[in-house]
């Protein structure tokens, strides 16, 4: 995390899920309550700095989702379903009418709102509703590689195959990438990444089962800003503006040197005050 954001003091709370999962949160900063959710391969601490700078306006809810850390697992039933009855538990705790998600969690929040009018005002980071086929064939393989304990192989068919890596990347053999992997990516974000992918397959399998519901989300009543950067695909900005032209009351503006994972470190400041202008 950048040295220049202040960590303020949290409060680390508990609250049970509909099927009994407990769901971790910590909450800091005064002001109005805004839940932040993270997105897949993300703890709530990659999200420290920008829950941070939130809190100097808000009392921050940041959300550890289920499969990670203090919150239960995923469990045997997993299902979208499952993340929208825990942002409901802490929503219903904490009275929260304000939330902010990114990629996963955009999907998260923006399905919970589909369906339940507990949000006023929403700001999702490229969030992961599928617009465009969702890529599935590496999949299998990564499950197989799972299995065999081999992270950085899953990890690799991950890269090559979902879609979200930049093109040079992808178009690397599959062994060369493996052991670039295994040489340069060591350190406390890959510590961090690891053992949430599992998690992360099952995740990008409710994504894909999401194809084709695109139109359901006009339903969504509340007041959203979309926002993504400028340094994601062409075809991903685009997907972006079919979602704001599907929801009811949305708009749709780009940060200019922000890729996907543009709210880490250095970056969150740039994120932080554009939603913060929006919620309050």
């Amino acid at each position: 995390m950048s040295q220049s954001i202040h960590t303020p003091p949290a409060h680390q709370n508990i609250v049970s899920s509909a099927d009994g999962t407990p769901i971790s949160y910590q909450t800091m900063g005064t002001g109005p309550d805004l839940i932040v959710l993270g997105g897949a391969l993300r703890t709530s601490e990659d999200y420290l700095p920008l829950a941070s700078i939130l809190a100097r306006s808000f009392t921050v809810h940041l959300v550890e989702r289920r499969g990670r850390g203090a919150s239960g697992p995923q469990g045997s039933q997993y299902a979208l379903a499952k993340e929208v009855e825990d942002l409901l538990a802490v929503q219903a705790k904490t009275g929260a009418r304000l939330a902010f998600g990114h990629s996963y969690g955009g999907l998260v929040i923006l399905e919970t709102a589909r369906s339940f009018q507990v949000f006023d005002r929403i700001v999702v980071y490229e969030p992961g509703v599928p617009v465009a086929p969702v890529p599935t064939g590496w999949m299998s393989p990564y499950r197989e590689r799972l299995a065999a304990d081999d992270s950085y192989g899953a990890f690799v068919h991950f890269i090559r195959g979902s879609g979200g890596a930049p093109a040079f990347l992808a178009k690397l053999p599959y062994w060369y990438l493996r052991f670039a992997l295994r040489i340069g990516f060591r350190g406390p974000s890959w510590q961090r990444m690891r053992p949430l992918l599992p998690a992360s397959l099952a995740e990008h399998e409710q994504i894909a089962a999401q194809q084709g519901r695109l139109a359901e989300f006009a339903a969504v009543t509340a007041s959203v800003l979309l926002l993504c950067g400028s340094r994601t695909a062409r075809a991903g900005r685009a997907e972006f503006a079919a979602v704001r032209d599907t929801l009811a009351n949305a708009t749709l503006e780009t940060l200019n040197g922000l890729n996907h994972f543009g709210l880490e470190g250095k970056t969150a400041p740039v994120v932080a005050e554009r939603a913060a202008a929006f919620l309050l």
